[in-house]
């Protein structure tokens, strides 16, 4: 029986999408079969490297292309609804970069789209394929860190100014989805609060989200700091988590720390505890590069639902 090759098209080929490219060309599942960017310099760049790949400045060439099983999306997200449209209605299974869209109604239709087609319709959420995260998973699941407290979160840097969506929904999407994968409650309220100084997107931002079980999670997001810092930590009543992403060897470090009040055989009180600090774990971590685990799971929703 023969190995099914999925046909993939790349619309995008600017920051992200040669990544993606690269990606998808080295999975046995797949097979990169067309390019398409409007900028000439990107095109004439991807042809370079991928000679046998259709170049096209037309993405609906690649949309209507009946050789192509699946699209990939990595424009600017004004255009992702649009595009990931009319590939849906064009039988395309599709891997679009985050946020999805720029509202919750489009977003909401494409899903039913892909439902209603037996489609797959997927969103490029990497940090969750990462090795950091994947362990940071496998703690929690395992129940290393006892009753989950508290979530908090900082990305931030001299980052790009978006024009078309605000600080919380290029970072913060990162931090939610982190979240969404390693906490299984939903959040029963949120807040958030951002400041504008420069455009016309807020540029600094914190979001609040709290929880039936008493679980709390904060994230602040900036492009305007002048340090890059992506920090995270996870608080439970047996163990606590820092993940430093920024870190280029010890990203994750696990501490045997806490706040102890239930002790039988001492006088322990909340005005009195006993505070617990053991060693410091540091895991080791899976090193595959997290787009590439990423695009092997799309293809393989693609593949066998």
């Amino acid at each position: 029986m023969n190995k099914r090759i999925i046909n993939v098209g790349i619309i995008g080929y600017g920051y992200w999408g040669p990544n993606l490219v690269r990606n998808f060309a080295a999975l046995d599942e797949s097979n990169v079969t067309a390019i398409a960017d409007r900028d000439p310099d990107k095109l004439s760049k991807a042809s370079k490297l991928y000679p046998a790949v259709l170049a096209t400045p037309n993405a609906d060439e690649l949309i209507t292309d009946a050789n192509v099983d699946a699209v990939v999306i990595a424009t600017p997200v004004r255009s992702h609804y649009e595009l990931a449209r009319a590939a849906l209605l064009n039988g395309k299974h599709v891997l679009v970069e985050k946020p999805i869209t720029t509202t919750s109604r489009q977003a909401e239709e494409l899903i039913s789209l892909a439902s209603d087609n037996g489609l797959t319709l997927m969103v490029d959420h990497t940090f969750i394929y990462t090795g950091a995260i994947r362990k940071l998973s496998e703690l929690i699941n395992a129940d290393e860190l006892g009753k989950l407290y508290y979530f908090d979160s900082d990305r931030i840097n001299l980052g790009i100014l978006q024009q078309d969506i605000n600080v919380l929904w290029d970072l913060a999407t990162h931090d939610l989805a982190i979240l969404l994968h390693l906490i299984d409650e939903e959040p029963t309220g949120v807040q958030a609060l951002g400041y504008r100084h420069i455009g016309k997107q807020y540029e600094i931002a914190e979001l609040n989200l709290t929880y039936e079980s008493g679980f709390h999670a904060h994230i602040r997001v900036s492009w305007l700091s002048p340090v890059k810092r992506r920090l995270m930590m996870i608080g439970g009543g047996r163990r606590m988590i820092v993940y430093d992403d920024v870190d280029p060897s010890e990203k994750v470090r696990v501490y045997d720390k806490g706040i102890v009040l239930n002790l039988s055989d001492e006088d322990v009180t909340t005005t009195e505890p006993i505070y617990r600090a053991g060693d410091v774990f540091i895991p080791e971590l899976d090193r595959a590069e997290a787009l590439h685990t990423e695009a092997s799971h799309f293809l393989d929703c693609v593949l066998r639902g």
